[in-house]
Order: C-alpha cells, then sequence, then structure tokens
C-alpha cells in the first residue's frame, strides 16, 4: 500500500501481532482497526498489555509476527528515518505527563515546534498561548514542571501533544493518580481536544467511568487477545463473566487477582 491518504480506511490497523516478553506471552495475535477521526479507548488489567499495544502503534517496539499499518504505511518494516516521519502524525500522553524538569512550561510546549518546524519564534510563542490556553491554562509558560499539580502537568503534557495539530493523538493512562474531580476534568480535555480537532484519539485506560464517556469504540484486552470490541453500550450489555467482572469493578470473578 502506498501512504496516501485514503480517509475511508482506519487510521491505524493492527492485524495479528503477536508479542512475548520475558517468556511471557503479552499480545496473543491481537487485531483492531483504530477508525479515523474516533476515539478509540482500550481497556483491560494492569500489566495486561494496554501499554505494550501503544508502543507498537508508535514504533517503540516491533512485533514478534503481524503487521501495524498507518496510514496504509506498514511501520514494522521502516528504517529509523521513515518511522521517524511517520511518528510527526503523532501526538503522545504519556502516563506522567514526562515534561521535562529543566524546562519551563513554555519551553515544553514548544519543544515539538522547535524540533520539527522552522517557525520564527514569535510565532511558537503565540502557538504555546494559544494551546495552553486551549487546556484552561494562562499565563503560566514560565512555571517549571516542579511547581504545578498532578492535574496541570497533564494538561500542559497535553498542550505539547498537540502543538503539531497531529492527525493522531495518543494518551497512556491520563488519569492515573489523580483525584475523581481531576480525572473528570481531563476527560472533558479529552473530548474537547476531539471536538476541536477531529483527531483519531486512542486512548489506554483502566478508567471505566471516563471509558464511557469519552469512547466512540472500546476494546478489551485479556490475557493477550482482545475479547470484546464495540460502543460502550455494547460492554454495559455484554454478558461475557470477564467483561462484567471488570467493568463493575468486582474480585469475584474469573480475572484471578495475582
Amino acid at each position: 500500500m502506498d501512504g496516501e491518504r485514503d480517509t475511508t480506511r482506519p487510521a491505524i490497523r493492527v492485524v495479528d501481532v503477536h508479542k512475548t516478553l520475558g517468556g511471557k506471552v503479552v499480545l496473543g495475535g491481537i487485531n483492531l482497526d483504530i477508525e479515523r477521526g474516533k476515539t478509540t479507548v482500550i481497556i483491560g488489567r494492569s500489566g495486561g498489555g494496554k501499554s505494550v499495544l501503544l508502543k507498537h502503534v508508535i514504533g517503540l517496539m516491533k512485533p514478534d509476527s503481524g503487521h501495524v499499518l498507518v496510514d496504509g504505511i506498514e511501520i514494522t518494516r521502516l528504517t529509523d528515518r521513515e518511522l521517524n516521519e511517520v511518528r510527526k502524525k503523532f501526538g503522545m500522553l504519556f502516563q506522567g505527563g514526562a515534561l521535562f524538569d529543566s524546562m519551563t512550561v513554555g519551553e515544553n510546549v514548544a519543544f515539538p515546534l522547535i524540533e520539527h518546524t522552522k517557525k520564527p519564534e514569535q510565532e511558537i510563542r503565540e502557538i504555546v498561548r494559544e494551546k495552553l490556553h486551549q487546556v484552561g491554562l494562562k499565563g503560566i509558560e514560565h512555571m517549571m514542571p516542579a511547581e504545578l499539580s498532578g492535574g496541570m502537568k497533564k494538561r500542559v503534557a497535553l498542550a505539547r501533544a498537540v502543538a503539531l495539530d497531529p492527525d493522531i493523538v495518543l494518551f497512556d493512562e491520563p488519569t492515573t493518580g489523580l483525584d475523581p474531580v481531576t480525572a473528570d476534568a481531563i476527560d472533558d480535555l479529552i473530548l474537547s481536544t476531539h471536538e476541536r480537532t477531529k483527531a483519531t484519539l486512542v486512548v489506554i485506560s483502566h478508567d471505566i467511568a471516563g471509558t464511557f464517556k469519552v469512547a466512540h469504540k472500546v476494546a478489551m484486552i485479556y490475557e493477550g487477545n482482545i475479547i470484546l470490541e464495540g460502543t460502550p453500550d455494547d460492554f454495559r450489555h455484554s454478558s461475557d463473566l470477564v467483561v462484567r467482572q471488570f467493568i463493575e469493578r468486582r474480585a469475584e470473578g474469573p480475572i484471578k487477582i495475582l
């Protein structure tokens, strides 16, 4: 396939992806289409392969077998240089925010613009102001990450993730470590990001309330495979015992506590 944009095909296709780490099968033949312009949430228990799958999508890991296609481009066979070109399509919000501690907030948000564009300094400053405003933060460009709350760090990280107006934004456990009120505010930001940009959003989560709030499509990984994918309503009405135990947050059931 060529790399020309086809708006009718999935933004991302994961085809029969297998990955074993430390002798343990983490991904046992994953098949998943990420629909363009929609929000897909991937759920599952901690250590169940969600983040490993995300690393395959962005090319940080290569599968033992199988294929990952981004805009029709098979990324598992690309050179580092070719892969870096594909990665320009992505924005990434890492689990801990992953801000540079030695840089101010403004410098953090500006970083991808400085690295990947030749925009003049004044234009970069304007974009930084705009992106921070979009996540509800104004006038904090001079602050350091150590001065921010957990929720503010996530907001700054989101501003940096969308600085280049990417086609695809990946969120790795965006509400982990946040109190319920702040977590709900981050979910609202995910909704507003989608509404504003119409980008393809992929969210890794085990927060069921947040998942049902933001997702167009949900896929659940269990024991290395996707056991159900569909709308939030499909999950709410599922009779699958594993799905029910997970979304109802029950200790009793087929999912064993390790």
